[in-house]
This record gives structure tokens, sequence and C-alpha cells, in this order.
């Protein structure tokens, strides 16, 4: 059968390695070879281990198998699999040809897609019997969104333009007005500015039953429904913009991709966080690998009486806990906070205090750096880091509605009546904090997780945010006075 074929394969390529590996190794590839054979839907939420520790117990079944299997991966999990672990198969003997690209494949491969490729095979037609195979599963709908989404850069302008002579002059009004509108616009903490409907209404009625429009334009038209929301980017320095439109529930627009074909989606994200049921999934079996409970317990720094992030006072109290804490520390600091102002004047303060010991988002900092980020990429890329000694939290991840798909979406949700704070925005923050405390479980010496937001304490959800984290062990102060 595939799964002791795929379970003695993983046992000798373990065993010719350094290291006993994630202990769940042989179990995951077992059951991923299983779901392969019948085509079913799984799921495999994983409490423990980075992914490049099971990325290999995920991948070796879709080696190993004769049917036609899609693997959809990020831009950076690409290169890493071409890099790394394809790499390590071929060098064991285990070989499949891989097929890349949005043209459909010949004969059964591993085909690799992009979450934008997907969404184009998909919506082409092109994807036939292929299972999809995702070791991204808690940021799949950031990744479909991002894959649907439509650009309209600079350049798009000109070309639409010079297709459509009797609008050239129209056209060139319109984008000076929208220029002006945007460009003079304060930037807020979020790099994104919205674009109500009303903005956008003139463009599109000029464009209304045009033919042959070029590039994007077609597909920006036809997305105009209120399921949709725009934003721009500008770059005040180069007087440009672009306009960016997304879907709000992009799992939902993508309803039936996964009807009929089997998927394996694997990540690390908690059982409870599971919200695919909108992509289509038919009864997905969900196995959690990992037991969080049986963990050493984190030690978490979070005083009382803390100031919120809107108060004055807060960004002093900022930089005096971060000086306190990263004093006397020998390893790595990650301060994450998303505030943009916030976290660039942070970076600067924390830089005269420490020197080049400072970085702001550099995954080569020293051995005893301190390096200031957004959440998004502390996520995205704390596995190219050393693990750090201590997390500090400057702001929760909860989204911030200066963000226009966030307030986008709160304002769809409470046209409909919902509690938007506790249906969305505080489960999201849970499971955003979850994952970013995952890679320091399970370390020696235990790193230490320090939040300076007041409302942990102070509000009556932060207890939610306090459970989500278990287990923890409260420290009351960082040293004896």
């Amino acid at each position: 059968m595939q799964e002791a074929q795929a379970h003695h394969k993983l046992k000798q390529l373990l065993g010719s390695r350094a290291g006993s590996g994630w202990p769940h190794g042989l179990t995951l590839t077992r059951l991923v070879a299983r779901s392969l054979r019948r085509s079913d839907h799984s799921l495999f939420p994983i409490r423990e281990g980075q992914r490049s520790e099971w990325m290999l117990s995920l991948l070796l079944p879709a080696v190993l198998s004769e049917a036609p299997i899609a693997l959809v991966a990020s831009e950076p999990l690409q290169r890493r699999l071409l890099q790394h672990e394809l790499p390590l198969l071929r060098s064991a003997g285990l070989v499949r040809p891989l097929w890349q690209g949005t043209t459909t494949p010949a004969s059964p491969c591993l085909w690799m897609l992009s979450p934008g490729d997907l969404v184009q095979v998909w919506q082409s037609n092109q994807l036939g019997e292929h299972q999809l195979l995702c070791a991204e599963a808690e940021q799949l709908e950031e990744l479909l969104g991002d894959g649907q989404a439509v650009r309209i850069e600079p350049e798009h302008w000109d070309q639409l333009s010079a297709s459509q002579p009797p609008l050239r002059e129209a056209l060139v009004q319109l984008h000076e007005r929208l220029s002006r509108q945007l460009l003079n616009r304060p930037l807020a903490r979020q790099p994104k500015l919205a674009i109500s409907r009303e903005q956008e209404a003139p463009l599109r009625l000029l464009l209304q039953g045009r033919t042959d429009l070029p590039g994007p334009w077609q597909r920006w038209l036809d997305c105009g429904d209120q399921s949709w929301t725009s934003w721009a980017i500008p770059d005040a320095g180069q007087l440009r913009w672009s306009l960016v439109r997304q879907p709000l529930q992009p799992l939902q627009s993508l309803h039936g991709v996964l009807e009929q074909r089997g998927a394996v989606l694997a990540g690390s994200w908690a059982p409870e966080g599971v919200r695919l049921d909108a992509l289509g999934l038919d009864d997905p079996v969900v196995i959690s690998l990992g037991d969080a409970q049986r963990e050493e317990a984190l030690p978490l720094f979070a005083p009382r009486q803390q100031p919120f992030p809107n108060s004055a006072e807060y960004a002093g109290h900022l930089l005096d806990q971060c000086r306190r804490l990263v004093l006397g520390q020998g390893g790595l600091s990650i301060v994450v906070i998303d505030d943009n102002p916030l976290r660039q004047w942070l970076t600067s303060a924390l830089a005269a205090e420490f020197g080049r010991r400072v970085d702001h988002e550099q995954t080569a900092p020293e051995s005893n750096g301190v390096v200031v980020c957004r959440w998004q990429w502390w996520l995205q890329n704390h596995e190219q880091l050393p693990v750090p000694c201590q997390l500090v939290v400057g702001s929760l991840p909860i989204a911030s509605l200066e963000d226009p798909l966030t307030a986008a979406r709160v304002e769809a949700l409470r046209r409909a009546g919902r509690d938007w704070f506790r249906e969305w925005l505080l489960p999201d923050a849970c499971d955003r904090l979850q994952r970013s405390v995952a890679p320091l479980r399970g370390q020696q010496p235990q790193p230490r997780l320090a939040i300076l937001d007041g409302r942990l304490r102070s509000r009556s959800w932060g207890q939610q945010l306090l459970s989500a984290l278990e287990p923890w062990e409260r420290l009351e102060q960082l040293r004896p006075d």
C-alpha cells in the first residue's frame, strides 16, 4: 500500500540524516499517503514544529504517488522546496516529474502552482482531476485573496488610453482627479488608502460596454459588486499610485474549487481556527498533530495597568519597557508592532540606545540583535531567523480598521447585524498570536514572551487571548530589585 511505502521511504531517509527530526513525521506521511490514495479532504493542524521540520513528511507521499497532484505554494515556499526538500528527495532516489506554470501538464506529475496560478487555472477550467496539496493552510485565505486581486499599475492607464482613443481625454481627466485626491491625502499608519465606490463610479461608467479592454481592465470591470473592495497604494515621491481590487471573502469567491477533487491542507493553525468550509470541503478529516498542552509553560511578562496603544504615554512606555527587556540579553530579541510610524520611531530610538544591534525586518541579525518588525513579517520569516530569547509584543495583532480591506469586511459584517469584533477580529488575533509564539515552544532555555499592550489585562476580551496562549506562567518582574 502507498502508506506503507511512504512510511518505509521516510524512515530510511530520516535514518540517513543527523538528528531524530520531527516526532510526528512518520504519522503525517502515512496519513497524507492515505488521503491521496482515497482522494478525500484532510486537514492537518500542526501545533508544534517548524514547517521545515515536517515538509518532507508532507511532500514525500506526493512524490511517490502516481495521481495528478497540484502543489499550491507561495513564492517563498516554492523557492525553499526547489532548493532544499526536492533536491534532498532526489538525492535519495525519489524523483517525480515537476511541472510549473499555468499550462496543464500533458501527463500526471507534481504540478507546482502559486495561489494566483491556482485561481487562474481553476477559473479557466484547466485544473482537471488534480488533487490539491497545500502546506500553508493557515495563510490560504490571504494567499488566495492576493491571487484573485486585480492590480492596476500606472502603465496600465497608458495602455487603456492607447486602446481607446475616443476616451483618451476623459481618461486623462479622471486619472488626474484621482491622483489629486490620493496624493494629497496624508498617509495613515497603514500604507494603503481606501477608494470608495463613488470615486470609482465615473471610471466604471466610462468603460461600461467597451470591448477589447487591455491588461487587467476587463477583470477590474467584472468585479464591481459589493463583495469586492478597492484601495490605492500611493508613491508620493514618484507622484504615482497603484489601484488594487480584492474580494472581501476570498474563500467564498472560490467556492467549489475543491468539489470532486481530493485536498490535503496542512499548516500551523489550531484545530478550532479551521475556517476553510467556504472552499467546499466535503466532510473533511481533521487530525491535529502535536499537543501544545504538554509543552512547558511559556514565561509571560504582561504587567497590569499598562497604557493603551492609542494613549499619549504609550510610546514612552513602549521604549522604556523595550529598553529594560533588551538590557542584559545575550540572544536575539524580536519586537513586533504594526503601526508604521511608531515602529520606525521605536527602531530609531532603540538604535540610539543599542547601536548596530538593532535592525528593522532583517533576517541576518547579530547574535544578540534586536529586530523590530510587523506581525506579518515575523510570521513569514521566523524560520530564517535563530530562535529568539524573547518575543516582545508592542501592540496586540488585532487588524486595524485603517486597513481598507479590514474596514470593508467589518462594514459588511456590521450591515449583516453581526458582532464583527468577536466573530472575526478577536478570533483572528488569537490565531495570529498562537502562530507567532509557536517558534518559542519547546526550546531550551525557554524563551519569554512580553506583551506591552494594556488592553490584554484591562479589556474583558483579553482573557480570550490569554487562554489562546496556554500553557503560560506569569513573570511578575524581569529581575530582582
